[in-house]
């Protein structure tokens, strides 16, 4: 399995009272984790209806083995095949997602390749055995075929770094340059250098990629390479119009190691986005047991989140529930939909929403996309697009912020209700008009004087919408 090292650790501060940084328009993205392509194709007229305006699918490239872990162990760039699919099948769920103006997001995996010492001790890719089986079936194989020939290895031992495993994963040079490896004698995934062909050959299955329609990549492991690298492939022509964010797991914000010696480098030496650790820190701070919604005021002014253009929000990544190391960040399940309201009702980032096909064995996140409660948040989220932020009231227990004038959430992560008066004397927020939940309660704001007094029962979200 994948190696994922990074601990969230921090107990956060409380922030500032109102928000009025500039507006960023960023539509939520559907993490289709682990989902065939079929799958995806069928449901596009439904994510359409339920408002996504982009999809994150699998890796898309040869692997082999039914794990979803093995997604992420690529054996060649040159062509699509692998248990959720073939190139052709990736095309055809482009395309039906485009015709519904949903954009593709490609999940890329250009740090490592597939560990597959079992088998081999060479690293020549996809290797005999694989070039075997294309000759066998060349007709169907080359019609699979993005770039390059079929006939021949396209990568060897001189396109990889030493074969020494990460030990101090505070060491940016060893995260950088050497293996991720699972223990016990496992010699780890082959890591990329950005040689000259490397950096060909990445270049030209991302634009292939691009040329079929896909408008989003998402670096995987974007934490263990160098930003030259990245760089070099990334350039600015392959860049236009796609959306790019990297996974740069951190333990927390502006003053942790991790953040200081790999985020912090990565958005300064880098344009592009990046998962939003800091903030999901510091919402794990916030709902835990002894923390403060007020640590959720305004968070990127004390470094507690990403800048809004380059943040990819979210309340449960991939990694969180389906790796052992990782399972202690999964939040309690009402305090993730309350987080969930948080994320998709603030001004800032991109939404990232997840949902699986049950490989953790929770059984919580299938279907997450189709959830009514999650639906209607995404619809919010659409509606207040592009409307500033402001914090009207907090406490250990609530946050209540409005978007302009259109619409206000209320959080409350207690046991308890929440009574809260705001003064609303001077304020954007209308006067005489029903402010609806959207969330589908029934409750209704309406202002009519100077003063208003919210009522928010006891563990619950409100999204009220003009």
């Amino acid at each position: 399995m994948p190696v994922r090292r990074s601990l969230l650790r921090g107990a956060l501060a409380t922030a500032l009272v109102t928000c009025a940084v500039p507006a960023v328009q960023a539509d939520v993205v559907l993490h289709a984790f682990n989902w065939r392509y079929d799958t995806v194709q069928a449901r596009a007229s439904q994510i359409q209806a339920a408002g996504y305006k982009a999809v994150l699918v699998a890796p898309a490239y040869r692997s082999e083995g039914s794990a979803w872990w093995a997604r992420y162990q690529p054996q060649d760039y040159r062509v699509i095949h692998h248990p959720l699919g073939d190139t052709t099948a990736f095309r055809n769920m482009v395309n039906a997602l485009r015709s519904r103006g949903i954009r593709v997001y490609a999940d890329v995996i250009l740090n490592h390749m597939a560990n597959e010492s079992a088998q081999r001790s060479d690293l020549n890719y996809p290797g005999s055995r694989v070039l075997g089986i294309y000759a066998a079936n060349s007709s169907y194989y080359n019609g699979l075929r993005l770039f390059g020939s079929l006939n021949s290895n396209f990568l060897s031992a001189s396109d990889f770094g030493p074969n020494r495993c990460i030990v101090d994963y505070s060491s940016v040079f060893e995260v950088q340059n050497y293996r991720l490896c699972g223990g016990n004698g496992d010699v780890g995934l082959p890591d990329l250098v950005a040689n000259d062909w490397m950096v060909q050959q990445q270049r030209a299955y991302l634009q292939t990629l691009k040329s079929w329609g896909v408008t989003g990549f998402r670096i995987d492991a974007a934490k263990h390479m160098p930003a030259t690298h990245m760089n070099r492939v990334l350039t600015s022509d392959l860049k236009s119009g796609v959306h790019v964010f990297g996974e740069i797991i951190t333990s927390g914000g502006a003053g942790n190691l991790e953040y200081d010696r790999f985020l912090a480098p990565y958005l300064r030496d880098t344009d592009h986005g990046a998962y939003d650790f800091p903030l999901f820190s510091a919402i794990r701070s916030a709902f835990s047991l002894n923390g403060t919604m007020s640590t959720l005021v305004n968070p990127g002014a004390v470094g507690l989140a990403l800048p809004n253009a380059r943040a990819i929000t979210f309340t449960v990544t991939h990694d969180i529930p389906n790796n052992a190391g990782f399972r202690y960040q999964i939040l309690n399940a009402t305090d993730e939909k309350l987080a969930y309201a948080y994320v998709m009702g603030r001004d800032g980032g991109t939404p990232l929403l997840y949902s699986d096909n049950n490989e953790s064995g929770d059984n919580r996140w299938v279907n997450a996309w189709n959830r009514d409660d999650l639906k209607r948040m995404v619809g919010f989220h659409n509606l207040m697009s592009g409307r500033d932020m402001q914090v009207l009231s907090h406490s250990n227990c609530h946050i209540i912020f409005r978007r302009g004038d259109a619409g206000i959430v209320g959080i409350n992560k207690c046991g308890n209700a929440v009574i809260a008066s705001i003064n609303t004397s001077g304020s954007v927020l209308r006067w005489h008009t029903d402010y609806i939940d959207a969330l589908g309660s029934g409750s209704t704001v309406r202002i009519t004087s100077g003063s208003y007094t919210f009522d928010i029962p006891a563990r619950t979200a409100r999204m009220w919408r003009r």
